[in-house]
């Protein structure tokens, strides 16, 4: 949900940035330039451009020539500041000539910064950092063959080579009791101490620790060596097609240890290896519990909690293996804010146990009627209840209410928030019939041909999501007015109810902030701006039949436009103060918060009591959340949900129908977990459904509005290890000829229409 960035304040956040003495520094005029190219106002664009160009650029060519590939992270990239903004200036400047029509001029500079500034890269608010390369290469592309006909890229699905072990080990669930002792359990003392390393080293097999030798007499070991297929680096490796070259390469990286096994396990799993995968994942929690390594983000990413959570996803979905892990935890204390310094692992491996298929189906589980209510939250058609075994549901008029919930933007192709062009969805007529488009003139281009037949209706897309099992939207209130008509109708006929949501000052939105630093949360000003807005979607809302529960926020504590990952507490407490407001106008319905993923977890619950629901933006990887719902659980104690999750429908190197497979198999994994831990099932009991983030793909993620971008923005646990903006749509729209109409339906689509039907 970060469709409302302006392209003005697209690089504010560099605004500070190279400095000289008595001349401006190089961030703050490409800020202006931005401004200035976001009014149109075609002589200040250029009159900032150029001063930079001018100021900058003999530094920029330095910093240019000095690299030999193009900076990966946040730090080196920021080192060559120079460079970015003076590549920046140039692609402003070829922008504006294209909106002139002035085609050859532009082009010229576009092909000018491919030529000389390859390595500049521009910070998109959004969280990552673009290459102004590949963009001047797309708006070539617009220029030669017009805005919308883009030739789809044909992708040949690349086979795996096989990976057969050359010693698999001499057991498939490992006991450790035979090989070692087990100390401290349950405790920030525990250890594994190997008693007999020849022993455990026989039962592991290769590529699990503490066996790292039997890989030097693998014969895929000497083939690969001896091929020369492991240039480059370990990652570049991670979702390679070659799985014996990735495995070679993996098991004797340099990586830290439990980094090192946990992407060796998932070399294993993509080769059907599951119970050696199960191994290396197991090894991390009886060797390595508290090993971490690094996000995109520059976030702790705890592997010993994900190698838990790892297991657990294997083992359910592999049944006909008969284990199940019981009683394995791992408990990361301080571990919800960015500092490894103070982390403090407690750590129980817990043990592999057999299990009767039989039994297990036998058992009977708790219900509502057999636990009791020990809590209830509410008093209107919309309430929290919390049963006597600690289990939260969510009730609409009396009944179990599942979110089974989607973000809908349909955003017409060639349309962007980044300039300005993007409309309200909630009003757009292109054929002018007099109904809305994409809710009502949408039809499923069922033979993929980028063509509307006589057998393709107008079904709509309330329609087509009422059919995917649907029952849940989020929407925000601000800054695009929402069409009250039109939400009425999505309820009433279609049985889909609405989460609304106020930013909460993010991107600065309701606060009056300006995007760079962005909204403070000890502001009073700022504060006051803020629950006003509040207070305005409340009083305008509440009594609507179609309002499920309000949300404040949307990942907040990531710090884009706001300080709240400077000063969590201050941010909590003042979401406290507008669930506090919302509840003295509107006692009726709850109110959930969207933050980002577990950061700051530890602050919300002790300094939020009022918003009864916890909910997170959060992209883990096909295994589900892991320890997501234990540790909301043990933290705050409230009930939560999923506000956004998603998985590409595109995989560099898979073909179309191989990439939709595998987003598929991802929301499976997720909302398998989602249902997994709901009240009265074999988790946590908190979990109240999710929002899949979303329903159509947006073709401006990756800046060109009129190209379906191909791009990997940012490094994640996905197909290919990227995360494609582009491609998060449950349905597609095709070349975008006839968008905003057109609808491609997805294997994910029909998916959840099995699960949620």
């Amino acid at each position: 949900m970060r469709k409302y960035l302006l392209l003005i304040v697209f690089l504010a956040l560099n605004a500070g940035i190279v400095f000289a003495e008595d001349k401006p520094a190089s961030g703050e005029l490409t800020t202006k330039a931005w401004i200035a190219h976001g009014k149109k106002d075609v002589e200040a664009t250029f009159k900032y451009t150029q001063e930079c160009i001018d100021l900058y650029k003999q530094q920029a060519d330095k910093q240019q020539a000095s690299l030999g590939s193009l900076p990966k992270n946040r730090k080196e990239i920021e080192a060559v500041q120079a460079l970015n903004d003076v590549a920046t200036c140039y692609f402003i400047q070829a922008e504006s000539l294209m909106r002139q029509e002035k085609m050859d001029e532009a082009k010229k500079i576009f092909r000018l910064i491919m030529d000389k500034y390859s390595y500049g890269q521009a910070w998109d608010p959004r969280g990552w950092f673009w290459s102004i390369r590949l963009a001047a290469e797309q708006s070539i592309k617009k220029i030669e063959t017009g805005s919308i006909e883009v030739e789809q890229k044909k992708k040949v699905s690349q086979l795996p080579t096989k990976l057969v072990l050359f010693d698999p080990g001499k057991e498939s669930f490992v006991d450790y009791t035979k090989y070692g002792e087990f100390k401290n359990v349950g405790t920030r003392d525990y250890q594994y101490v190997v008693i007999d390393q020849a022993g455990l080293m026989d039962a592991v097999g290769e590529g699990v620790y503490p066996n790292s030798s039997s890989i030097r007499k693998d014969p895929i070991f000497k083939q690969v060596i001896k091929d020369k297929r492991l240039e480059g680096d370990a990652w570049d490796f991670l979702y390679s097609p070659d799985l014996q070259a990735a495995f070679v390469k993996w098991t004797t990286s340099s990586e830290p240890q439990g980094v090192r096994l946990f992407c060796t396990g998932l070399i294993l799993e993509r080769a059907g290896l599951i119970t050696q995968a199960i191994k290396c994942y197991y090894s991390i929690v009886v060797h390595f519990p508290g090993s971490y390594g690094w996000t995109y983000w520059h976030t702790p990413w705890y592997v010993g909690v994900a190698a838990i959570a790892k297991i657990n996803f294997l083992l359910r979905r592999n049944p006909q293996l008969g284990y199940k892990l019981e009683g394995a935890e791992i408990r990361i204390l301080n571990g919800f804010d960015n500092d490894i310094l103070n982390d403090i692992a407690v750590t129980n491996p817990g043990k592999f146990i057999k299990v009767d298929l039989a039994q297990e189906a036998a058992k009977i589980k708790p219900t509502a009627e057999s636990s009791g209510v020990k809590k209830k939250v509410g008093k209107g058609k919309v309430r929290l209840v919390q049963y006597n075994n600690g289990d939260w549901q969510l009730l609409v008029e009396d009944k179990p209410y599942i979110i089974k919930g989607i973000t809908y933007a349909p955003t017409k192709v060639g349309q962007s928030p980044d300039d300005g062009t993007q409309g309200n969805w909630m009003e757009e007529d292109f054929n002018k019939n007099g109904k809305i488009d994409g809710p009502y003139d949408a039809f499923v281009d069922k033979n993929r041909n980028n063509l509307q037949d006589k057998d393709e209706p107008a079904t709509g897309d309330f329609k087509l999501m009422q059919d995917m099992g649907v029952n849940t939207i989020r929407l925000y209130h601000h800054p695009l007015k929402i069409n009250k008509e039109l939400m009425r109708d999505l309820c009433k006929t279609y049985g889909i109810r609405v989460i609304i949501g106020d930013f909460l000052g993010k991107y600065a939105i309701g606060s009056g902030a300006q995007w760079n630093p962005g909204t403070d949360y000890n502001n009073e000003t700022h504060k006051k701006n803020m629950i006003e807005s509040v207070r305005q979607m409340v009083n305008e809302f509440k009594d609507e039949p179609y309002v499920l529960f309000w949300l404040l926020g949307n990942e907040n504590v990531y710090g884009y436009a706001c300080n709240a990952n400077e000063d969590p507490d201050a941010f909590f407490k003042f979401a406290n103060e507008a669930a506090k407001v919302i509840k003295s106008i509107d006692p009726d319905h709850p109110v959930a918060i969207c933050s980002g993923d577990i950061l700051f977890l530890d602050k919300f619950g002790k300094n939020s009591p009022d918003i009864d629901i916890f909910g997170t933006n959060a992209y883990r990887g096909d295994y589900g959340f892991g320890a997501f719902w234990s540790q909301v659980r043990e933290e705050t104690g409230k009930p939560a949900f999923i506000t956004e999750f998603g998985c590409p429908a595109y995989a560099e190197g898979k073909n179309v129908d191989e990439s939709e497979e595998l987003q598929a198999q991802y929301h499976l994994g997720s909302w398998e977990d989602i249902q997994n831990n709901m009240a009265f099932s074999s988790g946590v009991g908190n979990a109240l459904g999710g929002v899949v983030f979303e329903w159509l793909d947006e073709w401006w993620k990756a800046y060109e509005p009129s190209i379906h971008d191909y791009k990997g923005l940012w490094a994640g646990p996905f197909p290919d290890g990227y995360m494609h903006e582009e491609w998060l749509g449950m349905a597609g729209q095709g070349n975008g000829k006839l968008s905003p109409f057109l609808r491609q339906l997805r294997k994910s689509y029909y998916m959840y229409q099995k699960k949620w039907k």
